[in-house]
């Protein structure tokens, strides 16, 4: 059974005394999600399907300053909290700093949601949690703590970074146990936090909630690397979702581009540039919070992370909750070296190739010879043809040189949405990369195209290069480009001026 405890007498107690009159009169308060008070405008109780006005009386400065004087300060990130309770207060301010809205969230304690993944938790493996906002990833990882502090009897230590675990105030609300809280002073400095309960207070366990940065990422893995169980939650809402997150994708291993030799390529019956995991995930099992009594279950996710980059279907183990707290399973239980065994056939390139490969695609030759390019198309087998106009093409293959000039041809290709492939040199074998990329793309998308040369350039810096120049993109594909070397620990920077504007990846440190 599940038990509730959410408080809420002291959120109430807060709001000014017409506002907590209203409230107190609702039928409904089990459900109220928050308070909104804004000023100028009305107060308004928000709930799963309606939002109610509490007063027909507008918010007054005073009505903002009652609540404020009642809770506990803002922080950095405009939060506060009322000690020793769940509920979080958000404020909006305005230019000069003054506090004009405030959002008065209620926090609950569920106890008993532990249930539907006790069993994963008890193992000693890391876990990682992914759902939509408000799905209960919070609720279920202080669940988690508890659980595993009280009755597993293991060393916890929570890093609650906007007190949003453990609440308001120096004392931890009871809904963690006996665990151990340490509060993080501003949300940037999470990661040494994380880093300094591992190396200070000897845990069993860490929890953290909601990793979203690239140092929080690195910071879990040496965690993870110490011995130290990790529970933890994170932006995403799927591992497909997490696996092209190039920010938190070292979570679950990190991903990169190979190319495999000719025999490789036909064994796998793949093409040759592919992606593979990069390293061992930081976490060993996946659960994605579906609702708040559903969950969908990987058990291995590096045996499904390379089953996903290989365009395996890996079906995850479906775990519903019923009232009575019985948990009730479907589906084969995914992970381990199962999950490359259950798998489906694999896509004959990719899911998102296949209505391109499937059309003959019309390809126009601009400053590329014609001869190289159809000795291509037979060699590869590539399901197009040769065009003699940009009219006729949907798609247009041309030199890095050309591309940097920008002629009247690639601007009339771009203004209609020819997608341009860009190769280095006149050569077959140039060609030959190009068309298989064209299978392997989805079409039109010059994202794809521009992360791979990025990938590119990145593989040859890393092997010795002093710097590889990238074509001109747009300032969206550009901070992609910058991204990923970030990634790579490698250094970048944009010059040029638009339209040429183009990114440089170099050495570290030669920025």
């Amino acid at each position: 059974m599940l038990k509730i405890t959410d408080d809420l007498d002291a959120l109430i107690d807060v709001l000014p005394h017409h506002l907590a009159e209203s409230l107190r009169q609702r039928p409904n308060n089990f459900e109220l999600l928050e308070v909104v008070l804004d000023l100028g405008r009305l107060p308004e109780a928000r709930y799963p399907n309606e939002e109610v006005i509490l007063s027909e009386r507008e918010v007054a400065s005073q009505d903002i300053e009652h609540v404020t004087s009642r809770i506990g300060e803002f922080t950095a990130d405009n939060r506060a909290g009322i000690e020793r309770t769940l509920h979080r207060i958000s404020c909006i301010r305005n230019r000069q700093g003054r506090i004009v809205g405030l959002t008065c969230r209620v926090g609950r304690a569920v106890f008993g949601t532990i249930r539907i993944i006790e069993d994963l938790v008890r193992e000693g493996k890391s876990v990682l949690l992914l759902g939509r906002p408000g799905v209960g990833k919070t609720t279920m990882l202080r669940e988690v703590a508890r659980y595993l502090a009280d009755e597993m009897n293991r060393r916890v230590v929570v890093v609650d970074t906007s007190n949003e675990i453990a609440g308001d105030g120096d004392i931890p609300h009871p809904g963690i146990g006996s665990a151990r809280r340490m509060q993080v002073p501003t949300p940037s400095l999470q990661h040494q936090v994380m880093i300094e309960a591992v190396e200070n207070h000897m845990p069993e366990v860490i929890i953290i909630d909601e990793i979203g940065t690239d140092l929080e990422a690195a910071a879990a893995r040496t965690i993870a690397e110490r011995g130290v169980q990790l529970v933890a939650t994170a932006h995403g809402n799927t591992l497909e979702n997490l696996i092209m997150n190039p920010t938190l994708s070292d979570l679950v291993g990190g991903i990169q581009s190979v190319t495999l030799s000719d025999e490789e390529a036909r064994r796998r019956r793949t093409q040759k540039a592919i992606l593979e995991r990069r390293a061992p995930p930081t976490f060993d099992i996946l659960v994605e919070i579906q609702s708040f009594s559903r969950v969908a279950v990987q058990r291995d996710v590096a045996e499904v992370v390379d089953a996903i980059l290989r365009s395996y279907e890996v079906p995850a183990e479906i775990r519903d909750l019923d009232a009575e707290g019985n948990v009730h399973t479907t589906g084969t239980p995914a992970g381990g070296r199962r999950a490359l065994e259950r798998r489906g056939p694999p896509a004959a390139v990719s899911t998102v190739s296949a209505a391109v490969s499937a059309r003959e695609r019309r390809v126009f030759p601009f400053g590329v010879s014609r001869p190289r390019l159809e000795q291509a198309i037979g060699q590869t087998r590539f399901p197009g043809r040769v065009v003699d106009s940009l009219d006729d093409a949907d798609a247009l293959i041309t030199l890095r040189s050309y591309f940097r000039r920008k002629p009247q041809t690639l601007r009339d290709a771009e203004d209609r949405g020819v997608p341009v492939y860009v190769i280095k040199s006149n050569t077959v074998v140039q060609l030959e990369h190009c068309l298989l990329s064209m299978r392997t793309e989805k079409a039109g998308d010059p994202v794809v195209a521009a992360l791979r040369e990025a990938e590119e350039a990145i593989s040859q810096v890393m092997t010795g290069s002093d710097g590889v120049e990238l074509n001109p993109q747009n300032a969206y594909i550009r901070r992609l480009q910058h991204m990923l070397a970030q990634r790579y620990n490698l250094a970048s920077r944009s010059q040029g001026k638009d339209p040429y504007r183009r990114v440089r990846i170099l050495p570290s440190g030669l920025d």
